[in-house]
């Protein structure tokens, strides 16, 4: 199960170009969103724009661009399913197998003095968590990581090893629900005292 493509979109970019750095090192593929894009290109490493990819712009300010069969195919496609893989072939869908995502700052936008609930709105991620429980379903064949500070554990992981194991791809899973359960339950919180 070596990783060969991976997608990094991160609203918390601490990292994240010294990982596609030596995710490009690795030989690993990188398709990217908006500004992490950007912070990947500006830094002279090879990666593809996530609409690319798709084959549609990315729109609505943004709101619409994950939310597409040649992300979501290839993050949640079981790789020892048949069915799962003539789908793939026959749509045009390569798989992803590494996922590096984490959410839009809610929690550091409503903390904010005076913040307009428009303000909050625009920060409740969606195409993020889609793809981050995605990624933690699928775990037996995609990795998900949505904490920088393990960015460090699986360049040594993938270098001592070239792959990860079970049990740490298991791990990350939990943690990736976790993120988006705590996130969901700061938005519930924040329209509850909007009530």
């Amino acid at each position: 199960m070596a990783i060969t493509r991976a997608l990094l979109s991160v609203s918390d970019k601490k990292g994240i170009v010294e990982l596609a750095s030596f995710l490009h090192k690795k030989g690993i593929e990188i398709i990217s969103t908006g500004g992490t894009m950007k912070a990947i290109k500006d830094a002279g490493i090879p990666v593809t724009y996530v609409s690319d990819v798709t084959g549609t712009p990315e729109m609505m300010d943004g709101r619409v661009k994950t939310l597409n069969p040649k992300i979501h195919g290839g993050i949640l496609a079981v790789r020892s399913n048949p069915k799962h893989m003539e789908d793939m072939k026959k749509n045009g869908i390569k798989p992803i197998d590494l996922v590096v995502c984490n959410l839009y700052p809610f929690e550091q936008t409503i903390a904010k003095p005076n913040v307009t609930e428009a303000e909050a709105i625009e920060n409740i991620d969606i195409g993020g968590p889609a793809m981050v429980r995605a990624s933690a379903k699928n775990f037996h064949d995609v990795v998900i990581i949505t904490n920088p500070d393990r960015y460090g554990m699986l360049m040594k992981m993938l270098d001592e090893q070239g792959d990860v194991d079970l049990k740490t791809r298991k791990m990350l899973a939990q943690e990736a629900f976790a993120h988006t359960a705590a996130y969901d339950t700061a938005i519930s919180q924040y329209l509850a005292k909007q009530l």
